[in-house]
């Protein structure tokens, strides 16, 4: 880390125990992400009638090139929070993920989704069982009764849009998971 951590506790008695529990915790940041530049943690326990059971707010900002990642764990999140230390945990362990996600983007590791495959009917042939598509560019795709998923083949209709995914069949493309788009279908 470029900067010293800096840890603050709000409405309560600084303890140094806690202290290097949260030391130690946001070392081992930097086995995720070498780039970071500070860390601010303030501690806070809010709560002074309570006969049992003080929950503890925590919040976590670590300072990374062009972002920053700010992590709060209240005492609505979890009543685990009643332990100092797990909040911390908790805390921590949700910033390493974030990081892990800045990381990950940063390096261009991010999963991308293509769009799916979609069509329109342009045959139905309900005493064989099966329908054929045409895509955008003009293929001719097959698809049979029981690849629809969230329509009946008897409502189906010529130039109702479809979703599907494509497979190589016995006698060329095939698609299966069909799913019919429209008003009354929505795209999962």
């Amino acid at each position: 880390m470029q900067k010293p951590i800096e840890i603050t506790f709000r409405d309560m008695k600084p303890s140094p125990a806690l202290e290097a529990a949260v030391r130690e915790r946001a070392e081992k940041l930097e086995k995720f992400c070498d780039e970071i530049i500070g860390c601010r943690v303030m501690i806070e326990s809010p709560h002074k009638h309570h006969h049992k059971g003080k929950l503890y707010h925590l919040r976590v900002d670590v300072t990374v090139p062009n972002s920053e990642i700010v992590v709060k764990r209240s005492p609505d999140d979890r009543h685990s929070h009643e332990d100092p230390y797990v909040a911390v945990r908790d805390a921590f362990d949700s910033v390493r993920r974030r990081l892990e996600d800045y990381v990950r983007k940063r390096r261009g590791k991010v999963k991308s989704h293509e769009p799916s495959a979609h069509g329109r009917v342009s045959v139905l042939e309900p005493e064989e069982d099966y329908g054929r598509l045409e895509t955008p560019d003009g293929r001719d795709i097959f698809f049979h009764r029981n690849s629809l998923v969230n329509a009946e083949f008897d409502d189906l209709a010529i130039g109702a849009e479809l979703r599907f995914v494509e497979e190589a069949g016995e006698k060329g493309p095939q698609a299966t998971s069909v799913f019919v788009i429209g008003k009354h279908h929505p795209a999962p």
